[in-house]
């Protein structure tokens, strides 16, 4: 009687790591495909934003190409073509064009 319950309970124990390991790989494999290059982008956007300056050349989010004319602390005014300034959010930069044009192209 007590070696079936010991014979249940090993059977039982062995199911539940055969569900866990799948879930467990597939969790490692969510963190390495989707989590880390989500937070490693963050961190060098975030590194981006910061080497700015003023007279920067920079290109946002919806495509505007202009110059830093002044910062805040969340925000730049753009100046772009024609003398013409925008504010936008420092999250909205997504290329530092002045780095772009300097750096040797990849082959």
């Amino acid at each position: 009687m007590i070696s079936t319950v010991i014979l249940q309970a090993a059977a039982g124990g062995s199911n539940m790591l055969s569900t866990v390991v799948p879930m467990v790989l597939i969790m490692v494999v969510f963190y390495f495909f989707m989590i880390r290059p989500q937070v490693k982008k963050a961190k060098e956007h975030k590194k981006l934003v910061a080497e700015l300056k003023k007279g920067d050349k920079i290109i946002t989010t919806a495509g505007i190409h202009g110059r830093i004319a002044d910062m805040n602390d969340a925000t730049f005014l753009i100046e772009v073509e024609g003398g013409v300034k925008i504010r936008f959010d420092k999250s909205a930069v997504s290329l530092d064009a002045t780095k772009a044009a300097t750096a040797p192209a990849k082959a």
